[in-house]
């Protein structure tokens, strides 16, 4: 991924490090620092929220599932909803007490249930970081409370926001300004910290963060059209200002670049073979749709590429990775999707792979 931009075109110098991405394509259009390893703060929720929704898509948990507030959750402090010790309160409560409030206790009380500890949860997710290829980040704990050695970066904060935004349901948390929990008891207002929902145009997540070690950060996203952007800043002197540049960063995106479907989610880009599977024969098609993102005007020419998994064995399931599409402008990849198996292939039985065999060594003939 290579920038698009300079330093010179932003005046963004005040903090400690910042980038601009295209969230579809990942490409990056604007980067200052981005690789330096800072403390996030509460932007380490982005990581939590994660592997929440992991969980939710894979069916190991689910948004009416109770969560159960231990001594050690409703005893965090920082930005919290005052869980008590004991207290249930649903998946879906507690997505809408992180995204919304940055609920600490909340964070703490969904990565036990997943994990069993919160110790557990991180080992988790540094599994996930480090599959992802980010290279600068180490989470101690799951807020972002100041520790030792817990770090990221601009670069690898985008791209955990990336992926947390191919869940399309948590922008219907993060994109809320105010809601409310316990509501038939005893209502707690939850407030968004993330005062972008309401002054930018199409902004709709995706997490603030603050300690007087890392300053004022903030991952913030916008949609505009087909086109969705994810900006993040590192140590701004004030919430103001981590507003004002983020919304430069984002207008300065959206003024000058275009967001084009090179391949839709669904498109069946190949057709795999499965040894000893039932059928042979077997469509692949995009998980996500394929975007490239380019300068207003430009009108690039793209080539695409599919690569297919080798020795591909029955049983395969609907959904499984099967493959890659990269797309290139030159030489640089600008855009690449997974293939996924279209419907589930299963082991061929003996008198199939018998027939089949037989075939082809009578027309081999």
């Amino acid at each position: 991924m290579v920038s698009q931009s300079s330093a010179a075109e932003l005046n963004i110098d005040n903090v400690k490090s910042a980038i601009l991405v295209d969230a579809d394509s990942g490409m990056v259009l604007f980067e200052q620092k981005s690789n330096e390893e800072l403390p996030p703060a509460s932007m380490t929720k982005i990581g939590t929220l994660l592997l929440i929704m992991e969980e939710i898509d894979q069916g190991r948990l689910s948004w009416e599932d109770e969560v159960t507030t231990s001594s050690e959750a409703a005893g965090m402090g920082g930005s919290q909803v005052y869980l008590k010790q004991g207290e249930k309160m649903t998946v879906k409560e507690m997505v809408k007490a992180i995204s919304i409030a940055s609920a600490n206790d909340a964070s703490v009380a969904m990565a036990e249930h997943i994990s069993g500890s919160e110790e557990a949860f991180v080992k988790k997710l540094n599994e996930k970081i480090d599959r992802l290829g980010l290279k600068n980040t180490q989470f101690k704990n799951v807020t972002g409370l100041s520790e030792s050695g817990h770090v990221s970066s601009a670069f690898d904060m985008a791209m955990l926001a990336k992926e947390l935004l191919k869940y399309e349901e948590i922008t219907a948390f993060t994109g809320s300004y105010d809601d409310y929990l316990r509501q038939d008891t005893d209502p707690f207002w939850l407030v968004n910290t993330n005062k972008m929902i309401k002054s930018y145009p199409g902004a709709d997540g995706l997490k603030t963060g603050y300690t007087s070690e890392a300053k004022y950060c903030l991952t913030a996203t916008a949609k505009r059209g087909e086109m969705r952007l994810v900006s993040v800043i590192f140590g701004a002197e004030s919430s103001k200002e981590r507003n004002q540049l983020s919304a430069e960063m984002l207008n300065f995106g959206f003024a000058n670049y275009v967001s084009e479907t090179f391949n839709k989610k669904g498109d069946i880009l190949a057709e795999v073979s499965v040894d000893k599977g039932t059928p042979e024969k077997v469509h692949a098609e995009l998980s996500q749709s394929l975007k490239v993102i380019e300068k207003k005007n430009e009108h690039a020419e793209y080539i695409r590429k599919v690569s297919i998994k080798k020795h591909l064995k029955a049983p395969i399931q609907k959904g499984d990775v099967v493959g890659e599409v990269h797309v290139y402008k030159g030489d640089m990849e600008v855009s690449k999707g997974l293939l996924v198996l279209k419907k589930d292939t299963n082991r061929a039985t003996w008198s199939e792979l018998f027939t089949r065999t037989w075939k082809k060594s009578f027309f081999a003939n």
